[in-house]
């Protein structure tokens, strides 16, 4: 391991590292959920999370961000008894939820029975366990009948009255919350993102960190979606903090969700 304490010289490595993930998330980027017949488990947080089981498909990598459905591949093909394993996933029982026998077998099992199901495509019904390592948290904002995300870097408070750090506490440790989800960044631009309730018309906030970061990639799935204007109606802290002034922004710019069919 090397230490770089230097700011200038961390910041050039610093560049290097996020080309070479970009390549990776590139590498996946072709692949759909319907391309495989299994997916990947991740067990690697159960020392902390012990009821959590994250399955990486080719379109949702795990939450912390690091596992794309490849790299669990060739982290099962360098040990077969380490964190990752494939599972074939089965009969679907709801391909627009995201949900399949085999795979609800296998995490029950996984979970020490805790857990007996989940869809891999819904935020409100059954969504997938949270651990604690992810790098964002999604979460229902009622009065603006969408969505909103937060960073683990973002220190503020959010529209739906909580910080990061008070989210994690609540969703975190492997249980399920219904209107809430650990997600990795690169889930955010993908055409699985919580597509049970609409995908990407439903975010309404995001920290403007965050935002920057994942606009290569979200403006891209937004013009497939036919709303290439959409990505700068989506409000960030220096819109609204509050609920009240989110809906206003909203309103003001006319975002899709307060139109769409209602979340409850």
């Amino acid at each position: 391991m090397k230490l770089i304490t230097d700011k200038a010289k961390a910041a050039e490595v610093l560049e290097i590292a996020k080309e070479e993930y970009r390549y990776r998330d590139d590498k996946i980027g072709g692949m759909t959920d319907e391309d495989v017949e299994d997916y990947y488990s991740c067990t690697l947080c159960q020392s902390y999370a012990p009821d959590h089981v994250c399955i990486v498909t080719p379109q949702r990598l795990g939450l912390c961000g690091a596992y794309t459905w490849l790299d669990c591949k060739a982290s099962y093909q360098i040990d077969e008894h380490g964190p990752n394993e494939p599972v074939i996933k089965g009969e679907t029982l709801d391909a627009e939820k995201g949900q399949w026998k085999n795979i609800n077998s296998y995490i029950e099992v996984k979970s020490n029975g805790n857990l007996k199901k989940f869809n891999a495509y819904s935020i409100l019904e059954d969504p997938m366990t949270s651990c604690g390592c992810f790098e964002c948290i999604a979460a229902i904002v009622p009065e603006a009948n969408g969505v909103m995300i937060v960073d683990r870097d973002f220190l503020g408070m959010t529209p739906v009255g909580m910080t990061f750090s008070t989210l994690a506490g609540q969703i975190g440790g492997g249980i399920q919350t219904p209107g809430f989800v650990g997600i990795g960044k690169v889930y955010i631009s993908s055409p699985k993102f919580i597509s049970a309730e609409g995908g990407q018309q439903r975010i309404v906030w995001m920290t403007k960190q965050l935002k920057d970061e994942v606009e290569e990639r979200l403006k891209p799935q937004l013009e497939k979606m036919g709303m290439a204007d959409l990505f700068d109606r989506i409000a960030t802290e220096e819109d609204a903090e509050d609920p009240e002034a989110l809906v206003e922004y909203l309103s003001k710019v006319g975002h899709p969700a307060l139109a769409m069919e209602s979340l409850f």
